[in-house]
């Protein structure tokens, strides 16, 4: 039960923290308005698909976790 304890607080750790991120991450300009992400405005509707921030990242996630892992 200890094991599953610890995990149990390591996930709330990374939960608070990934939350933390987006919080701030509504803070920094240009971030969801960037070339290449679609945005469809009609009358009553409106489309938004961030191609361009998703793609971008992905790819600061992906060098994060590759050097995290190099150890």
């Amino acid at each position: 039960m200890a094991d599953i304890g610890r995990i149990l607080i390591f996930l709330g750790l990374i939960l608070a923290l990934l939350g933390g991120i987006v919080l701030l991450a509504g803070k920094i300009p240009g971030l969801g308005r960037l070339p290449g992400d679609i945005l469809i405005q009609r009358r009553n509707v409106t489309f938004y698909f961030p191609i361009a921030t998703s793609i971008l990242i992905s790819i600061i996630l992906s060098l994060i976790f590759w050097l995290l892992s190099r150890r």
